[in-house]
């Protein structure tokens, strides 16, 4: 696990300096070693968290015969399987780290060592000979890198922060992008809101080459559902196939303990991991007095399952006071409020852990979130035409106090349209209103439209998970999961988000993952083998936060206000605008909470990275 930099840029003459303050920038993601390489066209830096062969596994490191340079980021659960077959056939190591494994697996394979690795992982090999850089992120996205062609030069990281020092780096807003960030809440596509900087998106490859950058996927995430296998076959297939991830996930010179919330997902994960009778620690979060706190149910079941638990409660004051700190950390703006207790959580476990198991991925790849229960809602009412529907809608449209009407507009809509992240926080008319001056975008629906078009012959849960696996879990779930573990130095496994999981969870009919009544259907029965029936059926919170209370408290919300007032808020937004939001907020009316801060987000991201730095 750690972090990388570097450049393909013959025109920096001075490349040593360059290259060590590019370093500096990511030195969160690894505080125990660093190192460099440098020639006459590229330059390397990484900066390394030793979880593997800790005396060993240095990078960049260099094939045997000085021909390939590595840098890696992540871990390979089946690298002693690839190590061994590899040594078949006549290969010889001189560590016991995954990193030479991945060298040397790619320099007996090639590009084709991509479907043998099993892990998460973002990797850049630099062949000396061929003055050809090759890189590649694992399928689901779990790690992150980043990258920005400009004619023959080409710049590439773990975070985009590290691209600051580089002398031909222009920093700039890509405002072209501002309505997809207030819709969606993230830029749903490889582009970044730093102009010109895109990413690497998960199952994907590139190489580099004269300047020349040919970016190509080697994977793909798609659902093949098998209707054969009786529930009871599924509960016991995922059982075996979880429990099997979770050793693989275990794999570690170091402790690894285990992120607890009172959910199905953390709780499942943290009964298999206590399983093997070590002692395991476990790490909770919660807020004093708040019916949103999830501690209490935590600290139950883990002394139900006999496992150490850590816990501590977050206020508000220290949360405002780091929110500037995390949204730098996080490279892009991202307002979801779970980041914020995610930061203290991973804070907290890295000061007795190098390596967390967590529960992200299960609600995408298992059905788990409540939106994918709206198709059957209206199953029936899909029955009627279209253009009867459509009328109706029309109608009801005109009619904003009428009960029924988001359920009548709603369904005049195809799903593609009416998909709940379309619009997660902005919808199309407001976000013009909010915008300081008019921005060409196209809608919503127009961005997920592709995705949704992939899989028109699957049915709408599926499809609704397909969209969800690569887009929200990938430019949200992933990309703070990662962010904030390794802005403590802490590595953060993903049990679920495994080649071996996908397999199953792909080929489950979605009866067995969503009904009227209940999400992660087949996930819950396998559960229940396990955990007490109130955690394996519990409701599903998310990571909540009493953020809507504390935007009503005039020391917080002073400061949304100073910042909605500011030149720089008026830069990109309709100040009045704003403004009026808060002040509606303010006088209790609901419904305002994600919008207000998907604003301030922005203009303290925007603070961070272009007014103090």
């Amino acid at each position: 696990m750690c972090g990388f930099t570097g450049f393909v840029d013959a025109s920096v003459t001075d490349r040593d300096p360059v290259i060590r303050e590019m370093s500096s920038t990511i030195v969160h993601r690894g505080p125990d070693d660093d190192g460099y390489y440098i020639d006459e066209d590229v330059a390397f830096a990484f900066r390394r968290l030793a979880i593997i062969d800790l005396s060993h596994g240095d990078q960049p490191m260099h094939s045997q015969d000085e021909d390939l340079v590595l840098m890696f980021n992540g871990e390979i659960y089946n690298y002693r399987e690839l190590r061994a077959e590899l040594t078949e056939l006549g290969r010889t190591f001189g560590t016991q780290s995954d990193t030479e494994v991945l060298l040397q697996g790619y320099q007996e394979w090639g590009e084709d060592v991509l479907p043998r690795l099993r892990g998460m992982f973002a990797f850049v090999v630099w062949d000396r000979r061929t003055r050809t850089l090759f890189g590649a992120r694992d399928p689901f996205g779990i790690k992150p890198l980043y990258y920005q062609h400009n004619g023959a030069a080409l710049l590439f990281g773990s975070e985009i922060k590290s691209f600051l020092p580089h002398p031909h780096f222009v920093k700039e807003v890509d405002v072209d992008l501002l309505p997809d960030y207030l819709s969606f809440e993230y830029v749903p596509s490889r582009r970044t809101l730093f102009r010109g900087v895109d990413k690497l998106l998960g199952g994907e490859c590139f190489t580099f080459s004269e300047g020349r950058l040919d970016v190509r996927p080697y994977t793909s995430l798609d659902f093949d559902i098998d209707e054969e296998p009786t529930l009871e076959d599924w509960t016991s297939t995922i059982a075996e196939t979880v429990s099997e991830s979770v050793q693989a996930h275990r794999i570690a010179d170091v402790e690894v303990g285990c992120f607890l919330s009172s959910g199905i997902d953390s709780s499942y994960i943290t009964k298999e991991m206590s399983k093997t009778g070590s002692d395991i620690k476990a790490f909770s979060v919660g807020y004093d007095d708040s019916p949103l706190s999830e501690l209490p149910y935590a600290r139950d079941f883990a002394e139900k399952i006999d496992v150490r638990f850590q816990d501590r409660l977050i206020t508000a004051e220290e949360t405002f006071e780091s929110f500037g700190r995390i949204q730098y950390l996080m490279d892009e703006p991202l307002p979801n409020p779970s980041a914020l207790p995610l930061f203290f959580l991973t804070k907290d476990a890295a000061e007795h852990v190098k390596v967390v198991v967590s529960g992200e991925g299960a609600d995408e790849l298992f059905g788990g979130y409540n939106q994918y229960r709206e198709p059957l809602d209206y199953s029936r009412y899909q029955k009627v035409p279209a253009p009867v529907r459509r009328a109706i809608g029309a109608v009801a449209e005109r009619l904003p106090h009428f009960r029924g009407q988001r359920f009548l507009v709603r369904n005049a809509e195809p799903l593609a349209e009416r998909f709940f992240r379309n619009n997660y926080v902005f919808s199309m008319d407001e976000r013009e209103k909010v915008l300081a001056r008019p921005v060409a975008a196209p809608s919503s629906a127009s961005r997920t439209a592709p995705l949704f078009a992939k899989v028109a012959d699957q049915d709408a849960v599926t499809q609704m998970q397909y969209v969800d696996i690569h887009t929200w879990m990938l430019y949200d779930i992933l990309l703070k999961a990662d962010k904030m573990s390794m802005a403590h130095s802490l590595e953060l496994r993903v049990p679920f988000l495994d080649r071996k999981v996908w397999d199953v969870a792909r080929r489950i009919p979605s009866r067995y993952r969503v009904t009227e009544e209940n999400t992660k259907i087949a996930l819950r029965r396998t559960a229940l083998r396990e955990l007490p029936e109130r955690t394996a059926n519990k409701k599903k919170l998310g990571f909540p936060v009493p953020l809507n209370g504390w935007l009503r408290e005039e020391r917080f919300a002073s400061l949304v206000r100073e910042r909605f007032a500011s030149d720089e808020a008026a830069e990109f937004f309709d100040r009045e605008y704003i403004l009026s939001m808060l002040d509606t907020h303010l006088r209790g009316v609901d419904g305002y909470m994600k919008r207000i801060w998907s604003i301030y987000s922005f203009l303290i991201w925007h603070d961070e990275f272009f007014v103090q730095r």
